[in-house]
């Protein structure tokens, strides 16, 4: 199953960097191509959500429940997998139920906030995985100097739960003001 893991990541990476990409290109244009990049963005988050689920369930049938759960590395991967699935699968949902909403106002700032933590989240996946097939990348060393070493059990240090939570506060409020703020046609 291994093999079918690996080829099958390749894809929600693919389709949630696209995604990402276009997040971006579209909070800072209005213009022609930004809003048609805009029109797939659902399809693709659509896809990337897919496609990370058949990744997930394949990555799970890997090893036993028992083996992963006595890893840390092997746990560390697995929460993030999660993670990384989950929350751009609500960033589609976001997308979709939104509609051009989400480019009106702060809202577009919360889009890229969200894509950005899901890039973040799929990057630190990803080399969790590759530490765990052995072949370990340079952000394997970043990730060991800046946050914590891969190979243990992740925990959340005091002062990184104080700033998500703090994160979390101002995207909650950066989405009322900008429900608050009077519509505006996007140019």
């Amino acid at each position: 199953m291994a093999p079918y893991h690996v080829m099958l990541v390749h894809f929600p990476i693919a389709l949630w960097t696209t995604a990402a990409l276009i997040i971006i290109l579209r909070a800072f244009s209005d213009g022609a191509l930004a809003r048609r990049a805009d029109g797939a963005l659902t399809l693709l988050l659509f896809l990337g959500a897919l496609s990370g689920a058949a990744a997930f369930t394949a990555g799970l049938l890997i090893w036993p429940l028992e083996a992963v759960a006595s890893s840390p590395l092997a746990r560390n991967h697995v929460i993030f997998a999660s993670w990384s699935l989950t929350y751009w699968t609500l960033l589609w949902l976001l997308r979709w139920r939104g509609g051009e909403r989400v480019w009106i106002g702060l809202r577009r700032w919360v889009m890229v906030g969200l894509a950005a933590l899901g890039f973040g989240l799929q990057t630190i996946t990803g080399t969790l995985g590759g530490s765990l097939a052995g072949t370990p990348s340079a952000v394997t060393a970043i990730v060991r100097r800046v946050v914590w070493e891969v190979y243990t059990t992740f925990y959340l240090p005091n002062w990184l739960l104080i700033l998500l939570v703090v994160a979390a506060a101002l995207m909650i409020a950066i989405g009322f003001v900008g429900k608050r703020a009077p519509a505006r046609q996007p140019r």
